[in-house]
């Protein structure tokens, strides 16, 4: 019975997943549209008129049998009917090509926008599945060489003094004049073949082939609610998560999901990063790592106390009940027995250096006993931490602990998380909760917009009982969860302690701080017709300048999913505008000049913001360039210079996207802190924000300790600055003071 239980499941999945294909195969169309196409078809040829104007009667004469008149009707529907699919797609394509709408302003729709918007809207009549918008999704473009090297020498220019601009504006012209020219007829014919031409190069020479640690590096982290931990069983919170995530994952695989949207509107995101959301994991390699993603998996990886378990999730093809789960970890919680030789910090492997990792994986974990366990971690839906910590916003010491919680979630222990999942689950002690996640699969935003639905599954819709334990009823029957087994020789046990050894040092070094801005949030700041990014990121700049004393090369991250497979560009945040505002503020200029200024310098970083989704930002360019270089094994100053250059200020804003899950009116505690990484530069700051709500701003602030100018505990500076520009926004007679 189990078995037939099993292989029904299993048919039932194979069928969703075909009835999907021919859905989005046809969309903007419906299947059930090639039946309107064929009794039209016919209703014509019985009323004896030829709509095919003589083609049905060509295709039965070539035909090499003798077919029914009725048969090659049907025929020819079904070429017609799939010739309309061809050209519906091809003209939503051509309307999300369309990105002008981005440019204009508030109220000032112009007359090609108004035609654009019904005709986006006809198109996207049909619920669409996940992956329904995947092939009608624009091609990402390739700039023009001349407007790339135009827009970096004016994003540079206040960084650098007139002779130093001299000398970069002479290698500029130099390259775009000479070498330049070459290295982009090659990248153009790479963007007629490739789906985005930037994005295999970005994942596997930005992540993939990095040698050091991922690990702060790389990893990034996702937090709990601030004010709210639902129960404080942790067997309870980890049944309520992990079958929220399961859900949500059963969402992705049925395409369940709606395909996300520019905010306010119906245009459609690249959803092509969610495929590997779950079941995936990056395998180091001496040269380069490789991501793996297996079609499925029925089990998690758990660790607890140096110990790693196999836990069933499903059993005869039935997702577990939270209450099972929540029986499943108790027992993981209760098992007293003491880690094997070696185990218990074999999760350093992942922490450190990665060519170690990939020797050791190699000689060690290819056969036998290792193998198989290695191979249940690396194939689960994704693994889990049960952290024998307290962590989150608590006791005399609040802002404190906030910062170690954001730092453990960062990188624990250095070997208590298997830093090579797509994404590991901690639930603490006190049953408060978190992630990291691995960066080269996908970016920030897609893991958010999970995590977002796995907090609000868990308080809102599945919800405990008045002990804090998770609903449901318990098969008595269910078998333990396995416990992995390693035979972990003393070669290996050496390479863990060093890479232990290489991961704690940088772990000591990264200083985070963590603090919720409750002055005022978004709401506000929109009263001023203010953007909240630009706004937020201006005060930024200003409290960098106060910090450090000058200006430095800004890094905020923008999506570029307008267009198919594509991931992140540069917004150059640091602008001449900017810059200009803030010199003008330190100078003691009036009031209305200040104002005037930052009014400039916002609109600007809004127009950057937008050219940087629209496909015609800096950075991603000029990196593909260089890669072209490389591969023609030419050398060129300009791009060498250009891609070796620092973002000692580092920047992201984790979008909250799904708001309507929230209810912050009847439920203000249940506000999410968003997430987090470490500082990019050596001697810069890694600094990341979430706009929740109307009222309220969360920061995230990393920097190293090794660094003798930086210090992420730097709250009363971002306060006061954000301050400033607010009353500098809405009342310039209370500005001096």
């Amino acid at each position: 019975l189990h078995i037939s239980f099993v292989k029904l499941s299993r048919g039932y999945k194979y069928s969703t997943r075909q009835q999907n294909s021919l859905i989005k195969g046809v969309y903007p169309a419906s299947p059930s549209s090639w039946l309107f196409v064929a009794i039209g078809i016919l209703a014509t040829m019985y009323m004896q008129s030829d709509p095919s104007m003589g083609l049905i009667t060509k295709i039965q004469q070539h035909l090499p049998l003798r077919v029914h008149n009725g048969n090659v009707t049907l025929v020819f529907s079904t070429l017609l009917w799939l010739s309309l699919i061809l050209a519906l797609r091809f003209c939503l394509k051509l309307l999300l090509s369309y990105h002008q709408w981005m440019f204009e302003k508030h109220g000032r729709m112009s007359n090609t926008t108004k035609v654009w918007v019904p005709l986006v809207r006809l198109l996207s009549s049909r619920k669409p599945l996940l992956y329904s918008y995947q092939s009608s999704l624009p091609h990402l473009p390739v700039p023009a060489i001349q407007d790339t090297v135009s827009r970096y020498l004016e994003s540079v220019r206040p960084l650098l003094t007139d002779p130093e601009f001299k000398r970069m504006s002479d290698l500029a012209n130099e390259f775009e004049s000479n070498l330049g020219n070459r290295l982009q007829r090659y990248l153009k014919l790479k963007a007629l073949w490739a789906t985005n031409y930037v994005s295999d190069w970005w994942e596997e020479y930005v992540y993939l082939r990095s040698r050091g640690p991922i690990m702060v590096n790389s990893n990034y982290y996702g937090m709990d609610f601030l004010y709210v931990t639902p129960t404080s069983v942790q067997a309870a919170r980890a049944g309520n998560t992990i079958t929220a995530l399961l859900l949500y994952r059963r969402k992705v695989n049925r395409e369940e999901l709606k395909p996300s949207r520019v905010p306010g509107t119906v245009i459609p995101l690249c959803a092509a990063q969610c495929e590997r959301m779950f079941n995936t994991t990056r395998t180091p390699g001496v040269e380069t790592d490789v991501l793996q993603h297996w079609l499925d998996s029925e089990f998690v990886a758990v660790y607890h106390r140096g110990r790693y378990f196999r836990l069933w999730v499903y059993r005869a093809g039935r997702l577990l009940s939270p209450r099972e789960i929540e029986d499943q970890i108790q027992r993981i919680l209760d098992d007293a027995s003491p880690p094997l030789p070696g185990e218990e910090k074999l999760g350093a492997l992942t922490a450190g250096d990665r060519i170690p990792w990939a020797q050791m994986r190699k000689q060690y974990f290819s056969s036998g006993v290792n193998k198989r366990s290695l191979d249940i971690i690396e194939r689960a839906a994704f693994f889990v931490t049960l952290d024998d910590e307290e962590q989150g916003m608590r006791g005399d010491d609040p802002e404190g602990n906030l910062d170690r919680y954001a730092k453990s979630l960062l990188h624990g222990k250095c070997y208590d998380r298997w830093f090579d999942k797509s994404f590991s689950v901690v639930i603490y002690k006190n049953g408060k909760s978190g992630l990291n996640a691995e960066h080269s699969w996908a970016d920030a935003p897609t893991v958010a917009h999970l995590w977002e639905y796995t907090l609000a599954t868990d308080a809102f819709q599945l919800g405990y009982t008045e002990d804090g334990h998770c609903k449901g009823d318990v098969e008595p029957s269910l078998p333990q969860p396995q416990r992995l087994v390693w035979n972990i020789p003393a070669e290996v046990q050496a390479q863990v302690s060093s890479s232990l050894a290489v991961a704690q040092a940088l772990a000591d070094d990264v200083d985070c701080h963590v603090f919720p801005f409750r002055e005022f949030g978004k709401g506000r700041i929109k009263k001023c017709r203010v953007s909240p990014d630009a706004f937020i990121q201006i005060s930024l700049q200003l409290a960098y300048y106060r910090d450090r004393g000058g200006f430095c090369l800004t890094y905020e991250a923008s999506m570029t999913r307008l267009f198919r497979e594509g991931r992140t560009e540069t917004v150059r945040s640091c602008s001449n505008e900017s810059c200009a505002f803030i010199t003008a503020l330190e100078s003691g200029e009036t009031e209305e000049e200040c104002r005037r200024l930052f009014q400039l310098a916002s609109e600007r970083h809004q127009n950057l913001y937008r050219m940087a989704m629209t496909g015609a930002g800096i950075d991603r360019h000029l990196f593909c360039l260089y890669v072209v270089s490389k591969y023609l094994g030419v050398e060129s100053p300009f791009l060498k210079e250009v891609l070796s250059e620092p973002w000692r200020l580092s920047t992201s804003q984790t979008p909250v996207q799904q708001m309507n899950l929230f209810d912050l009116k009847n439920h203000p505690d249940f506000i999410s802190l968003g997430g987090g990484f470490g500082p990019v530069a050596d001697d810069g700051y890694g600094v990341s924000y979430i706009i929740v709500g109307e009222d309220m701003v969360n920061f995230h602030v990393s920097s190293k300790y090794s660094c003798s100018q930086t210090v992420s505990n730097v709250s009363t500076v971002f306060d006061f600055y954000l301050v400033i520009l607010a009353i500098l926004s809405l009342n310039t007679k209370s500005f001096r003071t």
